[in-house]
C-alpha cells in the first residue's frame, strides 16, 4: 500500500497565528533508569507559535523550552539533571524548536524541524496528531495538538552516564519526548 501525501490543512483548523499557551502545554521525556525502569519529567514552553498557512506547506512552528524548570517528582536528580553533567542551564539556558517542514503522510502528519538541546542542534521529525478546535469559556479559538520523538542524548551532547554492577549504564541513550499542546488563535 502506497502513502498518500497532502498539503491540505486538517479539518476545523483555520489559518491564522495560535500562541502555545504553556500553562495548558505538557512538553514531556521519559528515559530507562537502570534498564529496568523509566524516569518520567517535564520541562516547561515557555513561549511558541504556530502559524498555520493555507496549507501544510506553508505553515510553520516554533517553540522555546526552559531546561531550569526541568520536573521528575525528585529534587536531587532535578539538580542533577540542571547541572554541567547534563542539561548545564546556567551556560545553556533554553532549548527551542523551529520547523522547517509540516506534511501529512498516509493520514499522519509530521512536523520536521531543528531541534537545539545543550547548544547542539539536531534534525528531527515529530509524529503529530491534531486533536481538534475548541471555544473555550473565554471566547478564546484553540487548536489542540500531540507530538512525539525519539531522540538519542549523546546527539546533542549529553553523555553522562554510570556503569552498573550487572553490566549496562544507569541511563539510556535513547529519550521519549511527547508535547500535548493547546494554542490559542490570536487576533
Amino acid at each position: 500500500m502506497t502513502a498518500t501525501t497532502s498539503t491540505a490543512l486538517p479539518a476545523g483548523l483555520t489559518t491564522g497565528t495560535y500562541a502555545i499557551d504553556g500553562s495548558h502545554t505538557d512538553a514531556a521525556f521519559t528515559v530507562r533508569h537502570a534498564g529496568i525502569s523509566k524516569v518520567r519529567g517535564t520541562v516547561a514552553v515557555t513561549e511558541g507559535t504556530i502559524t498555520v498557512g493555507e496549507d501544510l506547506a506553508s505553515s510553520s512552528v516554533s517553540v522555546v523550552l526552559d531546561p531550569a524548570t526541568v520536573s521528575t517528582g525528585d529534587a536531587n536528580r532535578d539538580g542533577h539533571l540542571k547541572s554541567g553533567d547534563f542539561f548545564d542551564v546556567e551556560k545553556f539556558g533554553q532549548w527551542t524548536f523551529v520547523s522547517t517542514e509540516v506534511r501529512e503522510d498516509g493520514g499522519d502528519y509530521v512536523i520536521a524541524g531543528d531541534l537545539t538541546i545543550h547548544g547542539v542542534t539536531q534534525n528531527v521529525e515529530l509524529a503529530t496528531e491534531f486533536a481538534g478546535t475548541a471555544v473555550d469559556p473565554f471566547g478564546n479559538a484553540r487548536a489542540g495538538f500531540e507530538a512525539s520523538v525519539t531522540i538519542s542524548r549523546k546527539d546533542f551532547g549529553l553523555t553522562w552516564n554510570a556503569a552498573l554492577e550487572a553490566g549496562g549504564v544507569l541511563v539510556s541513550d535513547k529519550v521519549v519526548i511527547t508535547l500535548d499542546v493547546s494554542a490559542i488563535k490570536q487576533a
